[in-house]
């Protein structure tokens, strides 16, 4: 059989169907699909709360750190400082802060950072809670409205003026600081009710500029009327023969200070508007001076020392203050080399009177001085302390004081000037002793040493002893006499009791002769300078 003929072989069996088999689902697979979705929703979530990056510079960075310190406002975080670097040209630091949702609000350009550090200056003492938490940047947003701004130049000092705190600002204008500076207090009646914000001294020439802030309701006393001193330091003076000082605050001492009045006749009035501008006075003398309605403007000229005549010094009548000096200055002649002393000053009648007897009196102050001319006032210059040298003028009256004639200087009175007074004692005093430094001492002390010599040989003369001698025999031949007589004409006569009385006479100028004598004889310069006391 061939293998064409051969049967045809049988297929192998098929292999059996794959049957399927079905997974059941893992819960471990839902781990990280839920930890991707959290993260996911986390990170969502964080961007649609993540603020925008705000960009402050500072001159230094003394107590930030990057990813601690806060953005704050009224203890509230707005952001977190994120980085920390120097400008290009290393002259500040450049701060990033993250700001939240919260913080968007103060990115307008009327917003001011700064760094809240403590500070211990003799005008601020502030920070002290960033001893313990750490220092923060403070915001102030400013007036509502503004644009939206990222980028601010902070501030290296905190604002003396928030926005959320009542008040005004006001302008003063003064030539001297003491020492007033940034943060001193302002005072009405002891009180503390605002502080300087700052000062500009301008071109240098003219008065500088300080600027306040009154705090509400305290605003509302300043007025038109009102008068701003400088209060710092402390005011030392000799009044009624008892040292003075006065100071206004600790604080003014050490940080200076700006004290404020209201006239009771202004309290009326309505509040001085914000920015107004008030002249500030040197001291509280001055502000009261300034305040006087009816000022006489007098000058009076002196041809002696001045030392210690200042501006502002009193002008008095009877020991009562009437004015001021304004103006002391040297006046000197080119040609003939003369020199004088104008003293200028304001007298304020109101100190005596009220303004309104004034006005009803009707006599103009020419006529009033003129009147005190003529019944013998004159200017003179007094010392008001002997201790300091500080020097006054008042009005005294000369004894039989020359007529004399108020004249005008522009719009001064020129009243006459007195010599007298402690100064001109002590220039008489002066004369004197320069007309005895003249007189020849030496020679008439020469003179007087030889009269002396020449009275001691007199005296030691045999001359007046032998004069003596004879004196004595004449008495003894008295007494002879005496006796006779007794006996020829009786104890009880007439005769005898004369001659007795000549006699005792006689006698008793005899022994003051003898004592002359021996007096002379022991001090003959007793003659001339008297008995020596011995």
């Amino acid at each position: 059989m061939s293998a064409s003929d051969a049967p045809p072989a049988t297929p192998p069996p098929a292999p059996p169907r794959a049957q399927l088999r079905r997974r059941r689902f893992s819960f471990v697979w839902l781990i990280p699909l839920v930890a991707a979705l959290i993260a996911g929703y986390l990170g969502y979530r964080t961007l649609l709360q993540q603020g925008p990056l705000l960009t402050l510079t500072f001159d230094t960075a003394e107590g930030l750190a990057a990813g601690q310190t806060q953005v704050q406002y009224k203890a509230v975080a707005l952001g977190t400082v994120e980085s920390i670097d120097l400008s290009r040209d290393n002259s500040h630091v450049v701060v990033k802060v993250r700001m939240n949702n919260v913080g968007k609000r103060f990115l307008t350009s009327h917003a001011r950072y700064w760094v809240v550090r403590p500070r211990f200056t003799p005008g601020d003492l502030s920070g002290l809670t960033t001893l313990v938490s750490g220092a923060f940047i403070a915001v102030d947003p400013g007036a509502p409205g503004g644009d939206y701004q990222t980028h601010f130049a902070g501030l290296e000092e905190p604002p003396g003026v928030r926005s959320n705190e009542p008040g005004r600002t006001y302008v003063l204008k003064a030539y001297h600081l003491g020492t007033l500076g940034t943060g001193s207090p302002v005072f009405y009646r002891d009180v503390q009710v605002g502080e300087v914000l700052g000062y500009d001294l301008g071109n240098g020439l003219g008065p500088v500029t300080v600027s306040i802030f009154v705090r509400a309701p305290f605003d509302n006393l300043v007025k038109p009327a009102s008068h701003f001193w400088n209060s710092s330091g402390i005011s030392a003076s000799l009044q009624n023969g008892r040292f003075h000082i006065e100071f206004q605050s600790l604080q003014a001492i050490i940080s200076g200070g700006v004290t404020f009045n209201l006239p009771p006749e202004a309290d009326h009035d309505a509040a001085s508007l914000n920015d107004a501008v008030f002249p500030l006075y040197n001291s509280e003398d001055e502000a009261e001076a300034a305040g006087y309605q009816n000022n006489v403007q007098i000058v009076s000229y002196f041809t002696s020392s001045v030392a210690g005549l200042t501006r502002g010094a009193p002008v008095n009548i009877l020991g009562i203050q009437v004015g001021q000096v304004t103006n002391v200055r040297l006046i000197m002649d080119p040609k003939t080399g003369a020199a004088k002393v104008r003293v200028a000053m304001d007298l304020q009648p109101e100190r005596v009177l009220a303004a309104a007897t004034i006005a009803k009196a009707g006599v103009s102050p020419l006529d009033v001085l003129q009147n005190m001319i003529n019944q013998g006032d004159r200017i003179e210059l007094g010392t008001s302390s002997f201790i300091t040298g500080q020097k006054d003028i008042a009005f005294v009256k000369v004894p039989k004081a020359p007529k004399a004639t108020i004249t005008h200087e522009g719009d001064a009175l020129v009243l006459p000037s007195s010599g007298t007074g402690l100064d001109s004692v002590i220039a008489n005093i002066s004369d004197i002793s320069a007309k005895l430094d003249k007189l020849p001492i030496a020679q008439i002390g020469d003179n007087v040493n030889k009269l002396l010599v020449t009275t001691n040989k007199t005296v030691a003369s045999a001359q007046v002893k032998q004069t003596l001698e004879q004196l004595n025999a004449t008495l003894r031949t008295a007494n002879t006499t005496l006796s006779g007589v007794n006996q020829n004409y009786g104890e009880d006569s007439d005769f005898q009791h004369n001659l007795e009385q000549l006699m005792n006479e006689a006698n008793a100028t005899l022994r003051a002769i003898r004592l002359l004598t021996d007096e002379l004889q022991r001090d003959p310069q007793s003659l001339l300078l008297g008995r020596s006391g011995h």
